[in-house]
């Protein structure tokens, strides 16, 4: 299959698919095993903080390939809550920095997503309800493609005009050259889960009559435009993955066959290097039965039918499952949440489960042992 990723020249004795490098342009990473970029919710006017470090940090530690830092987004107004983080300054820059300096001197790769919230932004913390706030309440104004609200009790956005797309568009370039000053390897944009990008991209949430609203092909003009300005500030060399969701689960949205449609643009476009494949987000009403390994079959069908690689995310924690979705082709890149939450030494215990010879931190190798 002709991808824009390549595994890597391995040993006499192969070690499991799992634990096998794999390039993308000019990094490499050291497994297929990615730590999918998870919101904290912790930090103060978008700045990283000790707990962001500690939090990535163990990870790499913990034997990941790839470590990706939380949403991060363009702009203040694209946060979810208070508590997000951001890289539209440079003292933003200057605290991810320690944390991608970190990564990958533990030897893993270290990425960003970069994002902006849209109509799902200006709400509490999950913690305390996940509840829409007017900015009479701490909140503040919000923008989409269409004045529709993601749902009952959320705040209406403004729609937004020409010139606030242009402006949203330049804010990706210029968070991009920061993540580029700050040192991370890979970039990844959120373009699922009912956020910006995804808004534009589902008939669902964009309701627009103009040259970025109806047809498929100017539905996704807004993500070909924010590509376009990233990969403007992002080395030929690097790498740049798209989240999707490669479906709404909601009759008359976004679904499999526009997902390997824009798989295939991308693909032809030459820009992008992998399709992160999730779904959903995009309208509370939507029915989802999830079970471990429920969004594999989008990554093999958009592998497959691109000729572009795929990740998947979501409920994968058997290192067994993991090994033998690589090994079929149904994925390049394993990408997990909840099991590091629970687990961020999860790769180095895989590698046991699979008996895969992998190094441990030498401060850790004394607990090699179990």
């Amino acid at each position: 299959m002709d991808t824009k990723s390549q595994t890597a020249p391995l040993p006499a004795a192969s070690p499991p698919h799992l634990f096998r490098p794999i390039v993308f342009r000019s990094v490499t990473a050291r497994n297929r095993i990615m730590v999918s970029p998870m919101c904290q919710y912790s930090a103060t006017d978008g700045m990283a903080n000790d707990w962001h470090f500690q939090n990535l940090a163990s990870r790499a530690v913990g034997g990941a390939g790839i470590v990706f830092v939380e949403m991060t987004n363009v702009e203040a107004r694209g946060r979810i809550t208070a508590g997000c983080m951001g890289l539209w300054n440079d003292a933003q820059r200057d605290a991810l920095a320690r944390i991608a300096r970190f990564v990958k001197a533990q030897g893993a790769v270290a990425g960003i997503q970069l994002a902006h919230a849209g109509r799902k932004a200006s709400v509490t913390r999950p913690w305390e309800g996940g509840k829409g706030l007017a900015p009479g309440q701490g909140g503040w104004p919000i923008i989409a493609p269409s004045a529709m609200p993601f749902g009952e009790g959320h705040p209406v956005p403004q729609e937004m005009d020409a010139a606030t797309i242009a402006d949203v568009v330049a804010k990706f370039a210029a968070s991009t050259r920061r993540a580029r000053e700050a040192g991370f390897d890979a970039i990844e944009l959120h373009g699922a889960h009912g956020y910006l990008i995804s808004s534009f991209l589902s008939p669902i949430a964009n309701r627009r009559a103009d040259r970025y609203g109806g047809s498929f092909e100017n539905r996704i003009r807004f993500l070909l435009e924010v590509i376009e300005a990233v990969r403007s500030e992002w080395p030929d060399d690097k790498p740049l993955f798209v989240r999707i969701s490669c479906t709404d689960r909601m009759e008359g949205g976004w679904d499999l066959e526009a997902s390997v449609e824009l798989a295939q643009v991308l693909k032809s476009g030459g820009k992008v290097d992998l399709i992160d494949c999730s779904s959903g987000g995009v309208d509370p009403r939507q029915k989802v039965n999830a079970f471990p390994g429920y969004q594999v079959p989008f990554s093999a069908a958009i592998r497959s039918r691109a000729g572009i690689a795929t990740s998947f995310v979501g409920i994968m924690a058997a290192p067994e499952m993991a090994q033998q979705i690589i090994a079929d082709g149904q994925a390049d890149l394993i990408v997990m949440a909840r099991a590091f939450l629970n687990d961020p030494y999860w790769p180095l215990h895989a590698a046991k489960a699979l008996k895969a010879k992998i190094p441990w931190p030498s401060q850790y190798e004394r607990g090699n042992i179990f």
